[in-house]
């Protein structure tokens, strides 16, 4: 038997409303987004996995009173530049594998959805900012820009030894982002250029 649920909700520019059917899957039907279906035995999966990786907290091998400042690698193609403004912590493109696109022009923030911006390089542009410390080794309450996509995510991050930074790229909540894992670069290349 299937059941239904309508949910309005207000959004800045119009109203969005979803329905929640409960029958063999759980669906989400929102006019003017995309329609999730989880089984119900993934769904209770991925809660438990949540809560379980969320509660596990153990020892650190990080010294908590050391800031993650420095280039940090995010991935084979860029590293990110993670200095200290104004007591929150922060973050810049510092190196760019590729710092021309396949056409031979320089990268530009050109997803960025204000039009007045989207000329910036994206060599030495912040991109992460308002990292504010949540204890030892451990900051939240951040925001991402994505050159990739344009868009602006929720960050937080932790220091799980003097090399490696755990962050997390989310909206809303953290259940659902992504984790990245950034290698700290040797010191001679802390100041990284594009």
């Amino acid at each position: 038997m299937t059941q239904t649920r309508t949910l309005d909700r207000s959004v800045q520019q119009g109203q969005v409303s979803a329905q929640l059917r409960y029958g063999p899957a759980w669906t989400l039907v929102a006019s003017g987004c995309r329609a999730f279906r989880l089984s119900r035995r993934a769904a209770i999966c991925a809660a438990v996995l949540t809560v379980v990786v969320f509660s596990m907290t153990g020892p650190t091998s990080a010294n908590p009173a050391v800031a993650p400042e420095g280039a940090w690698l995010v991935d084979s193609n860029s590293a990110l530049q993670i200095f200290d403004c104004d007591g929150l912590l922060c973050g810049r493109v510092g190196w760019l594998k590729n710092v021309r696109k396949a056409d031979g022009k320089i990268r530009r923030d050109d997803k960025n959805p204000d039009p007045t911006l989207r000329g910036r390089l994206l060599c030495g542009l912040t991109v992460l900012w308002g990292l504010q410390s949540a204890g030892a080794g451990s900051w939240k309450g951040g925001w991402f820009d994505n050159p990739d996509d344009g868009k602006t995510y929720r960050a937080a991050a932790e220091l799980h030894s003097m090399d490696t930074l755990v962050a997390r790229i989310y909206i809303g909540v953290p259940l659902f982002g992504e984790t990245k894992t950034l290698v700290r670069m040797p010191r001679q290349s802390s100041d990284v250029q594009c």
